[in-house]
């Protein structure tokens, strides 16, 4: 097939005046040396509707009587403003059903600009299943072109296919089509699916499809007519269905649909809570075998606020910190994923969750790394190893490593969220024993992990996002919700016999007006009683001493907390900051929540330490607090993100990010905040329905802080 790409020509020119006119014959044409015959069309200028010229094999298969369609040139006229016009002359030809050759011809009326395209509708008298040639030439007025198909030109052919190919075929032995109306659950969530979709048509040269579940595509059989497989992944459970469309070379199409079940997710092949008993030696299995404890652990440590672990095992980060059942629980030859809960002592140095061994190597592992000085998240396997996410002490963390054998493909989620670059993987064989805490190394073990480890999990499937979240989830815990609707004896109490409040000086109760005593529309004798923020009181401060607050810490501000308040100012422009509420030690806040007057804005600060001269992050949200208003703040220890919620906004009105969280020992603190010289920023204003969540709400439920709906804690 000639493609043109250049075109180079000289003109034939006489010296002086003198044009000599010299008459040429080119493939029986005939012009004058002052006129060169326009460039001959190349196949890479025509096209079959929109498929390129070709023959045999390749030809174009279309569905109707298609449109030519060329480019043609004129080099010697190309570059001229105002170049000589060409036209088109176009012939197709076949043989009918008795042999003999049927042609058409078209001669363009017009003639355009060269390389301007140029088209002819064949007439729908063309018959289908049968091969038709065709080629063009081009026409300046005074001389044409060679035929496109002459020389080491090509001619172009097309087929018309009117025949629609049937409906394809689809099937999956992992996800069987029980047959009409019957149904079948197949399992499951994270187990792929193969689909294979056949064509009982010999010309059909593509598949489409798309799952309901989620996932789109094409692909091409091997050969015309051939069958195609894809694979699928179903990420949730339910009813499901792959709708798949056959097309031929003609571009008709056939559709068939195709349902299937999904059931849940099997559960791990291996499980360990590690919530046994003080002083026991091996941890009992919710699957598979049971793990020997070494004398380095201790079971009865306090498992992750938020979950079902109601205890975790504590690992020494010595020779003796491992549990092992003795023997391989996985096949790393195929898809698995590890993980579970930890709480790192000391992040300083590689330390490892868990691993199997393979020789004197580990298969995998899943634990801490430290990179460039830094400690991260890894998960180690077949050559690849992903890392993300930075371990603190004393915090905990869903760690979780994936091997995916369809894709090859490793993956790590911390706290439910993907972390760091998925690596490709080539998959080794581990049918050494299990460890819990420790790696094998040529010299014995290693990397022992220091620290609290819980709720172990090994599956032989791929564990999708949304499970790796819901693994992770850890459920907000109300801890404490003060309506301030009285007081007894200087003390409010929590709503559910929690913590109550103490009030100090310049603190009090106000009640809203009592309309079993009297009705101010009614009787003018009635005192004109302001409403309460919420409900039938609230709590006024009188911004000079006024503050309330509990003797202990009401949310651990070394991890996750959620807090709401309703507020009204007393003063609408204040001489300096106001805080509403605030958490911290014997210096400083690990939080408080202010109003900054010079900037109109509600505040956010958050410190690094419990000293004076800590370093702070801010955000904050410019308003004007002329009427009451709705407020949350939110520490989000998985993400190492604070936010601001203003007026139950659908999202955060300010965000940062923070990862120098620490653990407070002093009370929650209604009205005052730490300053260089003590208790400060006296608050002057009223507050209600102060809510503390240990973890973080959702956005749904953080907007119902305050309105007087309680909140679902949905997590």
């Amino acid at each position: 097939m000639a493609i043109r790409t250049t075109r180079t020509r000289r003109r034939l020119l006489t010296t002086g005046s003198l044009v000599v006119a010299v008459l040429l014959g080119v493939q029986g044409t005939a012009f004058a040396v002052d006129n060169l015959p326009p460039d001959q069309p190349v196949a890479g200028d025509l096209h079959t509707d929109s498929k390129a010229c070709a023959t045999g094999d390749d030809r174009a298969h279309v569905a109707q009587a298609p449109r030519l369609s060329a480019v043609l040139h004129d080099t010697e006229e190309d570059d001229r403003p105002q170049p000589d016009l060409v036209k088109p002359e176009f012939e197709a030809w076949w043989q009918d059903s008795d042999g003999a050759e049927r042609r058409l011809t078209y001669n363009q009326a017009s003639a355009l600009p060269p390389g301007t395209p140029v088209y002819w509708q064949l007439p729908s008298e063309i018959p289908p299943n049968t091969v038709v040639s065709w080629r063009v030439r081009a026409n300046d007025g005074r001389a044409t072109s060679p035929w496109s198909d002459e020389g080491t030109g090509s001619v172009c052919e097309f087929v018309i296919d009117d025949q629609t190919p049937e409906k394809p075929v689809i099937s999956s032995p992992e996800y069987p089509d029980p047959g009409p109306g019957e149904v079948l659950w197949t399992d499951g969530v994270g187990v792929y699916g193969h689909f294979t979709f056949a064509s009982p048509s010999d010309d059909v040269v593509e598949y489409r499809y798309s799952f309901l579940g989620g996932g789109a595509g094409t692909v091409r059989p091997d050969r015309i007519g051939g069958p195609a497989t894809v694979s699928y992944l179903p990420q949730k459970t339910g009813p499901d269905q792959v709708v798949v469309r056959a097309f031929d070379r003609a571009g008709r199409s056939a559709e068939s649909t195709y349902y299937f079940y999904v059931k849940a997710g099997h559960g791990p092949g291996a499980w360990w809570k590690l919530s046994d008993a003080p002083g026991s030696k091996t941890a009992a299995p919710e699957a598979g075998p049971a793990a020997r404890a070494g004398s380095g652990v201790t079971f009865g440590a306090s498992g992750p606020a938020g979950t079902d672990l109601t205890s975790v095992a504590r690992l020494d980060g010595t020779g003796h910190g491992f549990l092992t059942p003795g023997t391989s629980v996985v096949d790393t030859e195929k898809t698995f994923a590890v993980g579970g809960w930890v709480r790192p002592a000391g992040p300083d140095r590689d330390m490892t969750i868990v691993s199997q061994d393979a020789g004197t190597a580990p298969g995998f592992t899943l634990g801490s790394r430290t990179r460039d000085g830094e400690p991260v998240w890894s998960f180690a396997f077949g050559g690849a190893q992903v890392s993300g996410g930075n371990p603190t002490a004393g915090e905990w963390a869903h760690v979780l490593g994936l091997y995916d054998a369809e894709t090859g493909r490793t993956r790590l989620y911390v706290n439910g969220q993907e972390t760091g670059t998925e690596q490709q993987a080539a998959a080794v064989e581990s049918a050494g024993d299990f460890q819990i805490g420790r790696a094998r190394g040529k010299a014995g073990y290693r990397d022992r992990w220091q620290g609290e480890i819980g709720d172990v999990r090994i599956y032989d499937r791929v564990v999708v996002a949304k499970e790796a979240a819901e693994l992770a989830h850890r459920e907000p815990g109300l801890r404490g919700h003060w309506s301030l609707e009285a007081a007894e004896d200087g003390v409010s109490p929590e709503l559910y016999d929690g913590a109550p409040l103490k009030l100090g000086g310049g603190a009090k109760i106000h009640r809203g007006p009592d309309y079993s005593v009297c009705i101010p529309d009614i009787d003018p004798d009635c005192p004109q009683v302001p409403y309460a923020l919420v409900g039938d009181g609230d709590l006024e401060l009188d911004g000079q001493t006024g503050y309330a607050a509990t003797d202990e810490p009401v949310v651990d501000t070394g991890d996750s907390f959620t807090v709401g308040v309703v507020v009204r100012l007393a003063d609408s422009e204040p001489e300096g900051p106001m805080t509403v509420l605030s958490q911290g030690g014997a210096h400083g806040d690990a939080f408080k929540l202010r109003y900054f007057p010079s900037t109109y804005t509600w505040q956010l600060v958050v410190s690094d330490g419990d000293r004076e001269e800590a370093t702070e992050t801010i955000v904050g949200e410019n308003t004007l607090p002329d009427e009451a208003q709705r407020l949350a703040v939110v520490y989000d220890d998985e993400t190492d993100q604070i936010k601001l919620w203003v007026n139950g906004h659908n999202q955060p009105d300010a965000t940062a990010t923070f990862r120098d969280s620490w653990q407070s020992t002093g009370g929650l603190q209604i009205g005052r905040a730490h300053t260089g010289s003590g208790w400060g920023e006296y608050l002057h204003g009223s507050v209600d329905e102060v809510h503390a969540f240990a973890g973080v709400l959702d956005t749904t439920s953080i907007r119902q802080l305050g309105s007087g709906i309680e909140p679902c804690l949905c997590g």
